[in-house]
């Protein structure tokens, strides 16, 4: 099983601890995000998680829980976001210094195998323009590229969690603007630049769809063979390999506008339920009314 933590909140930035305790009881709940009352028990021994792939824009809380998992017999991998926004778009993210330094702290840590930095999403305003944008990726590229495995980008997408903020579609040619000036960055520092979820065909500038659970990477990792799978449930464009996702929506409080997964005015609800204890995150079952089915998981 390869366990998602997570596309739908930033399980080490906010959750940490909740998360290791989940691990050492073995197991956690999740509900089925189309379906309430749906309840699925996973089983999270070493024995069947072949890797974990977290999904994080801060780390740093969770740069303590490395050994244990280490020491439990894990392993595991990071989808590291990356951006140059300041807290007025992403308000409660730690500076980008610190978030850089953190990423080099990980790579001397695990590997930089093990990080795949996300430029994600791209969104253009009066500040962050087309060449604003290549400015920094170049400045941040010259930080992060001994750090790293290589970059996932995408351009912003609109849903209704996040229409009303003031964002916007990139038109064709800021689409083909950026993918020039990043694919040209990507080669003077020997990064491999890929797509997620995209439409677009930026081959010309040697920027390639991608997977962002990556079955090849996921193989490197564990050092073997794994029958995977296609990921269902996901957008049209996604190539992502089959996975477990143990997140919940409306629980993350990183406080990016662009959300998609986070509708703020539930946030607060949310976080009243949390305890670090429970067996499902920011919630509580109800035995009467939910149905909880083990998943049938099974070794790749």
């Amino acid at each position: 099983m390869i366990l998602s933590v997570s596309r739908r909140t930033d399980i080490p930035a906010c959750y940490s601890e909740w998360f290791m305790n989940r691990l050492y009881q073995g197991y956690v709940l999740t509900r089925n995000p189309m379906s309430f009352h749906q309840v699925s028990r996973i089983e999270l021994s070493p024995d069947l998680v072949e890797c974990i792939v977290f999904w994080t824009k801060n780390a740093i809380p969770f740069m303590n829980c490395l050994d244990k998992l280490n020491r439990m017999g894990y392993l595991y991998m990071f989808q590291y976001t990356i951006t140059p926004y300041d807290n007025a778009i992403e308000k409660n993210i730690p500076h980008k210094k610190d978030i850089i330094k953190n990423v080099q702290e990980l790579s001397k840590k695990i590997g930089r195998n093990r990080i795949v930095w996300r430029y994600d999403p791209i969104i253009i305003n009066n500040y962050y323009t087309v060449n604003r944008h290549i400015e920094l990726f170049e400045s941040m590229c010259a930080q992060l590229h001994m750090a790293i495995n290589h970059i996932v980008i995408s351009f912003i997408d609109i849903y209704h969690k996040n229409a009303g903020q003031g964002l916007s579609k990139l038109t064709a040619e800021e689409v083909k603007y950026i993918a020039q000036g990043f694919g040209r960055i990507g080669a003077k520092y020997g990064l491999t630049i890929k797509t997620c979820c995209e439409g677009y065909e930026l081959n010309d500038f040697g920027i390639v769809k991608g997977a962002c659970i990556d079955a090849d990477l996921l193989q490197e990792i564990c050092g073997c063979s794994l029958s995977l799978g296609k990921s269902t449930g996901q957008r049209k464009e996604c190539l992502c390999t089959e996975s477990v996702d143990i997140g919940i929506y409306n629980t993350c409080s990183n406080g990016c506008v662009y959300c998609y997964a986070t509708d703020y005015s539930r946030l607060e609800n949310k976080r009243r339920k949390f305890d670090k204890d429970s067996e499902i995150l920011c919630d509580k079952v109800d035995y009467e009314k939910d149905i909880i089915k083990v998943r049938n998981m099974k070794k790749l």
